[in-house]
């Protein structure tokens, strides 16, 4: 698929809850924000076949994400009916980590292709600062569960912040290197202003508006064509193709600012 300014649109990013067991600093607000019901969120089979429609457009690769992707009950099973699909190339996942030590075999096994496990810091008390509790431990023990049954490819997104150093990152870099891990920083940034909250240091994401190839689906069922805009559709199950279409087409050559959700609920 390409949209009206020649992208070519083949990753589709999908939260599968809006929930998570961590506060980050950088996705969660400091105002109240309230969960959906559960009768909001889509069915793994409403999941499957918008995937399964995307995929015979043009989608090829897929990452689950959240909130918290794994505190979906039986979200082993979606990666392989996802896995299963054809057109499908990659099934991946961005995971805060603190659920995969006793997910990462049967993830594997199911399919799952790529992990990116979001780790801030390697210093225990600011891990614990910066995700509102999170314990550094079950996180390490997650990503050398990942390496212990041999996944291709597993990242560990640092995102770096105002009081970031150069040594913070050249640190997560000595212990990526060690474990065979790649690294990728991730500027923080804001939904409501597309402006820098991290300029200070050289990171590598979030990609330029110039190069997105992307669309994201809600946990609660609607097309976003941009993360930095309101702009969303609501997927017609009658018509899974049109609302892809419709999103594709809605796309804008840039972002400016998105209000009307935080990040979270978008799974970033």
């Amino acid at each position: 698929m390409l949209d009206r300014f020649n992208r070519k649109i083949d990753y589709l990013r999908i939260s599968v809850t809006d929930r998570c067991n961590y506060r980050c600093i950088y996705c969660v607000p400091d105002k109240p924000f309230v969960h959906k019901d559960p009768g909001d969120i889509l069915s793994y089979e409403q999941i499957e076949s918008l995937t399964e429609v995307a995929a015979g457009m043009g989608i090829r690769k897929v990452r689950l994400t959240g909130g918290e992707p794994l505190m979906r009950k039986d979200v082993e099973h979606l990666v392989a009916e996802l896995a299963a699909i054809q057109g499908i190339a990659q099934v991946c996942m961005t995971t805060n980590g603190s659920l995969l030590a006793a997910k990462a075999a049967q993830l594997k096994q199911n399919g799952l292709a790529r992990l990116n496990i979001s780790v801030a810091s390697l210093d225990a008390e600011r891990y614990r600062r910066i995700t509102g509790g999170g314990h550094l431990r079950q996180v390490l023990a997650g990503v050398d569960a990942a390496r212990d049954v041999n996944f291709p490819a597993i990242k560990i997104n640092m995102v770096v912040l105002d009081d970031t150093t150069e040594e913070d990152i050249e640190q997560m870099a000595a212990f990526c290197r060690r474990r065979g891990l790649q690294l990728q920083t991730i500027m923080r940034f804001s939904l409501y202003n597309r402006a820098d909250l991290s300029r200070r240091l050289q990171t590598e994401r979030p990609p330029e508006c110039s190069k997105c190839n992307r669309l994201r689906l809600t946990a609660d069922g609607f097309l976003k064509p941009c993360l930095f805009s309101d702009d969303e559709i609501r997927v017609d199950f009658g018509d899974i193709a049109g609302s892809i279409r419709r999103a594709v087409a809605e796309k804008p050559v840039n972002g400016n600012s998105c209000r009307n959700r935080v990040m979270s609920q978008i799974g970033g």
